[in-house]
């Protein structure tokens, strides 16, 4: 999953996680509806929109874009594509822009041309890595502070922000829907993490609604071990993928035996013990 799309997930369920980063009361998402803008005449989409849901025209839209690879035409791009959208819009409210770096390393240097609207409040610039030395955190900046983590760190922070999405959100702020974006984030940065590390983060219930949950599900479906999937979720999602690999190689016993193999072969070509093969042999 590319880093902007779990931005935009972020930004989408908790808009104002967006207002935290700029430095805005949260309550100024309860003006705003976060959505993908298209420009039809042009065949062009812009992702990353706050639009105003007020009659205000004194309302900024907020043109947000996620950049974590250097991009010598970026600026060249973005503000093309504000400038096309806000030629195109019926809405005639004021603008800024928001560009979300996970440090200065990885902005470009071709800012000449837009020097001067790079400058002015018009346009924010935010360096994520410098969240790491923002005291007292809130969850929602720590969430977008674990992108940028390194991997040493990143395992010890997820576990201390579940503790705190638990303990201090309510059921109307969404902990389950947060959650879920912070196992979406750990499996991003740490694709290798052993599952029995991430289970151990969350409780059957929460595991149970997370994206993690529901592609080791269709995994399992997929390799014929639907049979045991819920007691290998109980005892360990590692287990029942094993118990379900374990009985798509009995059942492919008969066929091996038809072939003319011998038990020790078709027992040495499915890993399988030679009573255990004998057994089917006796069934058929």
């Amino acid at each position: 999953m590319k880093t902007d799309t779990i931005f935009y997930q972020l930004f989408q369920s908790f808009p104002s996680i967006f207002f935290e980063l700029i430095q805005l009361p949260i309550n100024e998402a309860n003006n705003y509806r976060f959505d993908s803008v298209e420009v039809k005449q042009l065949s062009f989409r812009l992702d990353g929109v706050f639009l105003p849901q007020n009659n205000n025209p004194q309302t900024p839209i907020y043109f947000c874009e996620v950049q974590f690879q250097e991009d010598e035409a970026f600026y060249q791009r973005f503000f093309t594509e504000i400038f096309l959208y806000l030629s195109k819009t019926d809405l005639t409210n004021d603008w800024r822009g928001v560009i979300v770096y996970p440090n200065p390393q990885v902005e470009t240097d071709k800012v000449q041309r837009y020097r001067e609207l790079l400058n002015c409040e018009r346009v924010r610039r935010i360096y994520l890595n410098e969240l790491e030395n923002t005291p007292q955190t809130s969850i929602g900046l720590a969430t977008v502070q674990l992108i940028t983590l390194s991997k040493a760190k990143a395992l010890d922070s997820t576990r201390k922000l579940i503790q705190r999405v638990r303990q201090e959100l309510t059921p109307d702020q969404k902990p389950q829907e947060l959650l879920q974006l912070i196992e979406t984030i750990l499996v991003y940065k740490l694709p290798l993490l052993n599952r029995r590390e991430i289970e151990t983060m969350f409780s059957l219930d929460e595991l149970k609604q997370t994206q993690y949950f529901q592609d080791v599900r269709e995994e399992a479906r997929q390799e014929g071990i639907e049979q045991g999937i819920e007691q290998g979720i109980e005892q360990g999602i590692e287990q029942g993928i094993e118990q379900g690999r374990l009985n798509k190689a009995l059942e492919a016993v008969p066929r091996l035996l038809a072939l003319g193999l011998s038990v020790e072969q078709v027992a040495s070509a499915l890993e399988l013990e030679v009573k255990q093969v004998r057994a089917i042999q006796k069934e058929t």
